[in-house]
């Protein structure tokens, strides 16, 4: 390569990372984003249902461990 290449390659390199910092601003900018309250009661709903999710399944698991207790004739 010839340095007028490597010059032109350098300098497209250059335009390229700003070009793409500026469309990364451009599009950050449209963005929607969730306010405070927004944010604090979809954090509250993801631990409660996560909650639920957890007290179903170690029901669901207490009964298919006592049920197979008695199915093997274990005392536990």
């Amino acid at each position: 390569m010839s340095n007028d290449q490597t010059g032109a390659v350098a300098e497209k390199s250059k335009t390229g990372i700003i070009a793409f910092i500026t469309e990364t601003r451009r599009e950050i900018a449209k963005v929607t984003w969730p306010t405070r309250k927004e944010v604090g009661v979809t954090t509250i709903l993801i631990v409660v249902f996560a909650l639920i999710t957890g007290v179903f399944f170690l029901m669901i698991d207490s009964a298919l461990g006592a049920i197979v207790s008695r199915i093997l004739g274990m005392n536990g």
